[in-house]
Formats: C-alpha cells, structure tokens, sequence
C-alpha cells in the first residue's frame, strides 16, 4: 500500500495542492532527469547540505554533492572538523546553508509535507534556516492527508528506517519518530523546491 507510486493524474493533483500552499514542485520523468535537475538548480558557489537520505544515495545525488568537487559541500568541510571542538560551527553550517537537499516522509494530496527524525538535525534547515530547500520524492509517499501520513511513518517508514539504522549505526533499539515537522504552507516565493520521482525510491 505504502509503497506503491501514485498516477500521474494524483500527482499533478498533489503538485497543484503544493503550489497553492507556495511550494515550487514538478514531476520528472525519470531519475536521469531528477538529478539533473537538482544539479542545475545548485549555483557552484553556494554552500549546500545534503541530508541523510536513501533517496539521494540512490539517485547518485549526494555523491556528486559532495564527492565531485564542483560544490560547496557542507558535508565535505564536516571531513575536515573535529566534532568535539566544531559542534557549535557544524551545527550552525548544516542549519543555514545556502541550498538543502533531502527527501521527506509523506505528501498529502491537499499540499502539506511531513517529515519525522530521531535527532531532529535536518529539520531547523528544512523550516527556515536554509535559504533554499530541495526535495526528492517518490511518488508513493503521496498520500490522502496528515492522519494518513502518520500511520504511513510509523506503519512502513519507521521498521525501514530502524532497520537502515542498525546495519549504519549499529543501532540494536531502533529508530524513533522523536520529532516532527509539518509544512503547510512556504511563505517565502521559491524557497521549496519538491521534485517528484515517477517510482517507488526511498522510504
């Protein structure tokens, strides 16, 4: 159920709903396209943050952030800090970028975003620090509305995340759905940016 994707006819519908709430948001055609389109939007001279995200890792998106050389990856100056002495700087870098990229968790077909965290590191970026904000989205988290979204993450995202976590991390316990974010509605004109991926990508 959760992880089939959706008609074009429900998307445009959901990307519709998106606009209305100030949200920028298109369907690709497939995922060649998708990353070039998030490449195209990134200028080589701004700071960017690449969210952890299996569907960035499988678009080959945060590779070429961060391991090209062509951008100034956020990710890339973390390689050469020392967590303990640079957490207030780190903090503060992957907080205020110039672009994020990332993925959410669930999109209702009336246009609000949902996105849930255990640490909650991705979400101050998301809601208002980074000057633009890009997502990459599957079209299966398309869903009917918010109460739909949360049985959706704790039902089918969070065994999948919990599982991702312990074979990253060695985490025995799981994940948790420790915070929450719910974007109704962007009031700053181009500062969220969803591309759609025509399959099931990511969770």
């Amino acid at each position: 159920m959760y992880d089939k994707p959706k008609d074009n006819d429900q998307v445009e519908k959901t990307i519709s709903a998106l606009k209305a709430n100030g949200m920028e948001a298109i369907l690709a055609k497939d995922r060649e396209e998708v990353k070039a389109k998030v490449l195209e939007m990134i200028p080589a001279d701004a700071s960017v943050m690449t969210m952890t995200s299996v569907t960035l890792d499988a678009l080959g998106i945060a590779e070429e952030i961060n391991g090209s050389g062509k951008f100034k990856s956020v990710r890339t100056q973390f390689a050469k800090m020392n967590p303990n002495e640079d957490a207030t700087k780190m903090r503060e870098m992957a907080t205020a970028p110039d672009y994020t990229v990332g993925s959410v968790h669930a999109v209702t077909k009336d246009g609000k975003v949902m996105i849930v965290s255990n640490t909650g590191s991705q979400l101050p970026a998301y809601a208002y620090g980074a000057g633009k904000v890009i997502w990459v989205v599957g079209t299966q988290k398309i869903v009917k509305n918010i109460d739909e979204a949360f049985k959706r993450i704790q039902e089918y995202v969070l065994p999948l995340e919990s599982d991702r976590a312990n074979k990253a991390y060695n985490i025995t316990t799981g994940s948790f759905i420790s915070k929450e974010l719910v974007i109704n509605r962007e009031i700053t004109k181009g500062r969220i940016t969803i591309i759609f991926v025509p399959e099931n990508i990511g969770f």
